[in-house]
């Protein structure tokens, strides 16, 4: 019998039972973080296909499809299953929201926010959460797609692995996007595009440092995915044989077309959320009406059940005619907005490569009545899926190599690229946000991208600041104060009311100066008060602490407890914080390049 004790203590295997090696190994190699990598690779593979496979089952439960069906494509969907079954899915999710809501009252946390604001800190219970709520969404034939799913608990596990490792900030944040990536590139077949939506959107940066691992993770979680056996996802434009100049100008218009299109639905999205918000119906409530609503619609028009996924390959590659092609981008267009605004999770990425492919084959149309064109309808489709996508989720190459990677044809990545950087350009200068981005700016937060800007909010005052104050009453003759602060004993003196209030600052110099009233004539300290109302906070960031040295026009300012009470705690010189603020950035300077 083995004693594994002892087996545990012996000098070979000992390593593979002290975490302080491996840490050790991932925190000082770089080989070390892309084992771990893999490893979260490999994790995500099966991530996305435990995730797809629920999801499968729920909608041949629910909706009696067959086990090789997608929902959105399958001809066998019953119409009252179609109608009832959003609207239960509603019932359940208003239940979640009621249990979230007294006991989980923190939002959900997902990569971007976690990279942008949290150095990679994701909390695996709220991404078991989240998916729970995702299944529920997708499987009862809300109009979400599972990416968000895939995306948050494949990043759940990088950042939970990151944590047992004790990963630096920046190595955290590669982690967890080695897990969106894994998760992209599973859930595609499609190991580029699951690298750059990584680089693009959820470290906000590509560096050789990072390359490494998220393109291993990426592969891993590919090559697991085709092991499995999932299914893959193609699509056959026929046979391109070249690009001529002629062919960029519709490419380009398609481009422009899609991205005001992608506004169009990202507002309409807000409206349905901020038109229940400020309705009668309870929130608990508002899920079931949304579903309600979803199954409506669903009655004539199925293919917007779910995420599109089996839509977009029956849609691409028939014949539609133009008001059919008008009918299905409104309602899966209504659909989605009805089933994220009503409380329903879920993400827009599948739905709106569904929603572009239809608005190519309908600039197909168009543009067919003005121009001849040797373009093809499925080759529009492809350039509108990724024109869309792009205004919606972002990121320009993850767009443009996905319209590769599920094509196999490199001439339509020229017309595919330019197209996507028309939209978004258009996007970001008239509108300046992706839908994710988009919904944290409606809540409040300062968040263009994942780029890691945490760094900043940590570095607050308090942290800055000096201690070490000298504050004067400001009742105090100035004789006295002659005594208590001779010329050269400090530079400024923080002065207080009879309670401790901050009330102002006085400059010493100024005191002294000729100016002033003679030492032997009697004087006010109010006379010498500056900045009065303007002070620091102890929460307040780097950035926002220059700011109001900005305003003040003041070289140094009081920092007070809060406002009510208005405590002198402290005092922050604006060349401390800026010289502060630039050790930081040259920091994070050094990380990107991979020097540290």
């Amino acid at each position: 019998m083995i004693d594994w004790v002892k087996l545990r203590h012996t000098p070979y295997v000992r390593l593979l039972f002290v975490p302080f090696r491996w840490r050790a190994l991932v925190r000082s190699s770089e080989l070390g973080l892309v084992i771990a990598a893999a490893i979260v690779g490999l994790i995500s593979a099966f991530v996305v296909a435990a995730i797809s496979q629920i999801s499968q089952w729920l909608h041949q439960a629910v909706f009696e499809i067959g086990a090789d069906d997608h929902l959105s494509a399958a001809a066998s969907s019953l119409p009252w299953s179609a109608l009832i079954a959003p609207m239960a899915g509603g019932v359940l999710m208003g239940g979640i929201i009621w249990v979230l809501a007294r006991w989980h009252k923190k939002p959900i946390v997902d990569p971007i926010e976690a990279n942008a604001l949290h150095g990679g800190h994701l909390s695996l219970t709220d991404s078991f959460i989240l998916v729970g709520q995702n299944l529920i969404s997708n499987g009862f034939g809300a109009s979400v797609g599972l990416e968000a799913a895939f995306t948050q608990l494949s990043s759940g596990f990088a950042s939970r692995i990151g944590r047992a490792l004790q990963l630096r900030r920046s190595d955290m944040r590669t982690l967890v996007g080695c897990g969106a990536a894994a998760a992209i590139a599973s859930a595609f077949n499609a190991p580029l595009t699951g690298a750059f939506y990584a680089f693009e959107l959820i470290i906000g940066a590509y560096s050789i440092a990072t390359l490494a691992p998220v393109v291993v993770a990426a592969i891993i979680g590919t090559l697991v995915t085709r092991s499995l056996g999932s299914a893959t996802m193609e699509i056959n434009i026929g046979s391109l044989e070249a690009v001529t100049t002629g062919d960029f100008l519709p490419a380009l218009m398609l481009g422009l077309m899609c991205a005001g299109l992608g506004i169009v639905v990202m507002r309409l999205v807000t409206y349905v959320e901020k038109s229940a918000r400020k309705s009668f119906i309870p929130a608990i409530l508002t899920p079931m009406v949304g579903g309600a609503m979803v199954g409506v619609i669903a009655l004539f028009s199925p293919q917007v059940l779910g995420s599109g996924h089996g839509a977009l390959h029956f849609d691409v590659g028939i014949e539609l005619s133009f008001f059919a092609i008008i009918f299905l981008i409104i309602t899966k267009s209504v659909a989605s907005a009805i089933s994220i605004g009503s409380g329903f999770r879920g993400g827009l990425f599948f739905a709106s490569l569904f929603l572009g492919a239809l608005i190519g084959k309908l600039f197909a149309i168009i543009f067919g009545f003005i121009l001849p064109t040797t373009l093809t309808p499925a080759v529009y489709a492809v350039i509108g899926m990724s024109s869309f996508a792009v205004a919606i989720i972002g990121g320009p190459l993850t767009m443009t190599f996905l319209a590769l990677e599920l094509t196999g044809d490199f001439p339509i990545m020229m017309l595919v690229l330019g197209a996507v950087l028309a939209s978004s350009m258009l996007v970001r200068k008239t509108f300046g946000y992706s839908f994710a981005t988009w919904r944290f700016h409606l809540r409040g937060e300062s968040i263009r991208s994942a780029h890691d800007i945490g760094w900043i909010r940590n570095l607050t005052v308090n942290k800055m600041m000096r201690h070490d104050v000298r504050t004067v009453n400001i009742d105090t003759d100035l004789q006295k104060f002659y005594e208590e602060f001779p010329l050269g004993s400090t530079q400024r003196v923080i002065a207080v009311d009879e309670t401790g209030r901050y009330v102002g600052m006085i400059s010493l110099p100024e005191v002294y100066s000729s100016s002033f009233a003679d030492k032997d004539k009697d004087g006010d300290l109010r006379d010498l008060l500056r900045f009065k109302q303007a002070y620091l906070l102890p929460e307040m960031n780097a950035k926002e602490a220059v700011s109001r040295f900005d305003r003040s026009e003041s070289e140094a300012l009081a920092v007070i407890n809060n406002t009510q009470e208005r405590k002198v705690i402290g005092l922050l010189s604006e060349s401390h914080t800026l010289r502060r603020y630039s050790e930081e950035l040259d920091r994070k300077r050094r990380e990107l390049a991979g020097e540290v």
